[in-house]
């Protein structure tokens, strides 16, 4: 029946991208791309009922499908949807308007067959056409200097990515006689790994996951990546950043080494540091999502570094739905005249009562969750995320109570579907690496210096290290020369293009 489903799932990706292949010529009339987007919803069907109906893990040639390459391939899916139809009017009239749709297309085809390959040539064909596929996007405004500068700069950093994990397949089909990654990634083979190709593996995985996410050192095409148009943004923070947890979580098998965990997590954090700090300086409103991104990125990973990796997988994916989100209503963001903000009161009991709800739920978590994993680090970031919930909640004078009880519903509903999420992806592959508690108390008490850190630049502000430091955060976030153009000049192109046709 999977199977069925499957094949029936490729001719849904087929008819999608014939259908772009046809609005392509010119000839088509503008009307068609509503059936093109319509269209999208074929590949949402079949990968629901390829979900519903998945069982056992079932093999098909160089494709595994099982419960996560489905819920995979529904949710890259439906962001595609999501986007192509926020597309047809957001981008209509621009030159390249038929273009859009086919890469968009292409990009998140691509990306969801990634998750269902189990052939190790085909796993790196699969990783690298998303990823050039976003890099097609961002050059299709080939007048615009930044976006043409940006592009270059994302295809070398993609391109680094993409032959790591050439070389990692290569590299495991020497070691182990294996194509098949279910193969490759036995126990039985990977039992006659020596120490130092284990090690290269993994070192070659890690680098191949941090540069789409955008981490440090790798984060300066993410960081310049605002000049794209809105709907590539979305895609390219929903989608394809993301991308790095689940290829970890796809070789997890190979992280058996608590040094290799140890890099993955100082590389993360430092990333966590930089994108919170980037989003705190910058005003430029797709800055501050980009930072935002970097910084999310970051945690995802700490949490593959912890071992956490089904936790990830659930992090990655409701952190592209509400990047998705945000980012299709950044229009939204530009102050309107005459609109008033609410009244805002302060009170010194409030900080006293986010501290004392925070300390309570998070320590309610960690304490009934024994079984979670890099549940330290869990708690922590729980009871804070109440704490600062709570400080905004009470700036309001009124309807704060209604606010923090429908946050704890919202809270409640979210905690069930993660424990369902958690559930199934565990049955589907359990994580093979139990990181010693010294890893996850050492992450524990570096966000705790970081967030004491965080509030005495805050308290002290006006301070002359604190105004060098908010400096050099400024300088650091604002983008390169090749990335700025004080003044679209493609326009002028445009405007003698039109004078000699008149």
């Amino acid at each position: 029946m999977q199977e069925m489903l499957f094949f029936g799932w490729l001719a849904a990706l087929m008819i999608v991208l014939i259908s772009a292949l046809i609005y392509l010529h010119p000839r088509v009339p503008d009307w068609y791309v509503h059936v093109h987007v319509g269209l999208l919803l074929l590949p949402i069907a079949s990968a629901f009922f390829g979900w519903i109906y998945s069982g056992a893990e079932i093999k098909a040639g160089p494709w595994r499908l099982d419960t996560i390459s489905w819920m995979m391939a529904i949710y890259i899916s439906t962001l595609g949807f999501i986007i192509q139809r926020f597309s047809i009017r957001y981008l209509h009239g621009d030159r390249v308007y038929r273009l859009y749709f086919l890469f968009l297309t292409w990009t998140t085809g691509s990306a969801a067959s990634t998750w269902m390959t189990d052939d190790l040539r085909l796993f790196s064909i699969c990783w690298a056409m998303p990823l050039f596929g976003l890099v097609f996007l961002t050059a299709l405004k080939k007048e615009w200097r930044p976006a043409k500068a940006e592009a270059v700069q994302m295809g070398t950093m993609f391109f680094v990515s993409s032959l790591a994990v050439c070389a990692v397949s290569v590299l495991l089909f020497h070691a182990t006689g294996e194509w098949k990654l279910s193969g490759a990634l036995s126990t039985d083979k990977l039992s006659h790994l020596k120490w130092w190709e284990t090690a290269g593996i993994s070192l070659l995985l890690i680098l191949a996951a941090i540069i789409p996410a955008g981490q440090w050192p790798f984060h300066r095409w993410l960081l310049e990546s605002a000049v794209t148009p809105t709907p590539v943004s979305a895609v390219m923070h929903a989608g394809l950043v993301n991308a790095g947890g689940l290829l970890l979580w796809h070789f997890s098998p190979l992280f058996t080494d608590a040094v290799t965990h140890f890099l993955l997590l100082l590389i993360a954090f430092i990333s966590v540091m930089i994108g919170t700090g980037v989003s705190f300086v910058q005003v430029d409103y797709k800055r501050q999502l980009v930072a935002s991104t970097m910084a999310q990125m970051g945690m995802m990973l700490i949490q593959c570094a912890l071992g956490a990796y089904e936790a990830a997988v659930i992090h990655l994916i409701l952190h592209g739905l509400f990047k998705a989100t945000l980012f299709l209503q950044s229009g939204s963001a530009v102050p309107r005249p005459g609109h008033s903000a609410q009244t805002l009161v302060r009170k010194k009991g409030h900080r006293f009562v986010g501290t004392i709800l925070g300390l309570a739920l998070g320590f309610g978590f960690w304490a009934v969750s024994p079984e979670e994993p890099a549940r330290l680090l869990s708690a922590l970031l729980l009871g804070s995320s109440m704490t600062i919930a709570w400080s905004r909640f009470a700036l309001f004078r009124e309807g704060r109570w209604l606010g923090l009880a429908l946050a704890a519903i919202l809270a409640f509903i979210s905690e069930e579907v993660r424990s369902g999420l958690m559930a199934m992806l565990h049955k589907v592959e359990a994580s093979h690496f139990a990181p010693p508690l010294a890893l996850e108390w050492f992450a524990f008490i570096l966000f705790i210096v970081f967030s004491l850190a965080l509030t005495q630049f805050y308290k002290h502000r006006s301070s002359g290290v604190a105004a060098r430091f908010y400096m050099r955060l400024v300088h650091f976030s604002e983008p390169s020369l090749p990335a700025v153009e004080r003044h679209p000049y493609y326009l002028h192109a445009y405007l003698k293009e039109e004078k000699t046709h008149e």
